[in-house]
């Protein structure tokens, strides 16, 4: 009997639906759960010389056999980030898109694995790691403050989740900022940021364009994401930021300061100040934001008690 790896695979991930195993965590369960077929294994390798060496052989086996196990196990999923995240799960990628941006059953395990929660619990991770990053201040946009209400979720279109300011004189001295304010330079750069839970073929051109949108006026837009799942996906997301200049921020909610630029975005060195005005007329929170980024031009040092 040899080791059959594709199905070994399978069936460690369908034990476990909605759990996400690295290759290198698969090869180890499987090395330990069938240690004779292994050993047949190695014995059969010149090249494999230790228990070490073999568990880095199935891990090269299973990447390079996954086009094949998610072409004929379509529960078979990865995600596109590296160390790729391979999991079961029976559910559309429509599915998994409308459980995430509705309330999460905490008892769901494709979410115990993944994420437990809702978009806006993940807004103060994303302020950290901005903080974190850039030293940006940032402030949380309700579309649901907006004067102007377009029906159902007709303000998604319009409304960035948070605003940023990028102070761009805070290495500077005193003496120097002082010059600097006189001279009538830039002194901020304005970020727009779309949060989503989960990114994937079912919802991934809807939320790219809904950031390109909503983040059109400002110098930075980028789409921020949970979790991203299949190269796909990852294409998709390459080829249209390359078009539109928006970027892509992998949000890592354990640790978000270890969260990671997937795809820079293009900085647009003029703002739409005309959208701009329309925002601030129709929505308070923006309008708040547009009143601290002037009094920062005033004063030259924002407060940070009043951003998030």
């Amino acid at each position: 009997m040899s080791l059959n790896l594709n199905l070994k695979v399978v069936e460690l991930l369908r034990k476990y639906p909605g759990r996400r195993f690295t290759a290198r965590e698969i090869a180890q369960a499987i090395f330990e759960e069938f240690p004779d077929l292994c050993e047949q294994k190695k014995n059969k390798s010149r090249s494999i010389n230790n228990d070490s060496e073999l568990i880095q052989q199935i891990v090269a086996e299973i990447g390079a056999n996954r086009p094949t196990i998610e072409r004929r196990w379509t529960s078979v999923r990865t995600t596109a980030e590296r160390p790729r995240g391979w999991f079961w799960s029976e559910r559309s990628d429509e599915a998994v898109v409308d459980q995430a941006e509705s309330q999460i059953d905490e008892k769901d395990p494709e979410f115990l694995w993944s994420y437990n929660g809702r978009e806006f619990e993940l807004y103060p991770m994303l302020t950290r790691y901005l903080s974190a990053e850039w030293g940006l201040y940032s402030r949380r946009i309700d579309e649901k403050t907006a004067s102007n209400r377009r029906g159902p979720q007709g303000n998604r279109w319009l409304f960035p989740d948070l605003v940023a300011m990028e102070d761009l004189t805070s290495d500077l001295s005193k003496d120097v900022r002082e010059w600097h304010a006189i001279s009538g330079f830039k002194k901020v750069r304005i970020w727009a940021f779309e949060v989503k839970i989960v990114l994937n073929r079912s919802n991934v051109r809807e939320a790219f364009f809904q950031t390109v949108s909503n983040s059109s006026w400002a110098n930075f837009g980028y789409l921020v994401a949970a979790d991203i799942q299949s190269d796909e996906t990852m294409k998709e997301l390459r080829i249209l930021a390359a078009l539109h200049g928006v970027g892509l921020i992998k949000l890592n909610y354990e640790n978000p300061e270890d969260s990671e630029v997937k795809i820079p975005a293009r900085e647009r060195v003029d703002m739409d100040w005309a959208n701009a005005d329309r925002l601030a007329r129709e929505n308070r929170d923006f309008m708040e934001v547009v009143t601290l980024i002037r009094e920062f031009h005033q004063t030259g040092s924002p407060k940070k008690r009043d951003w998030d």
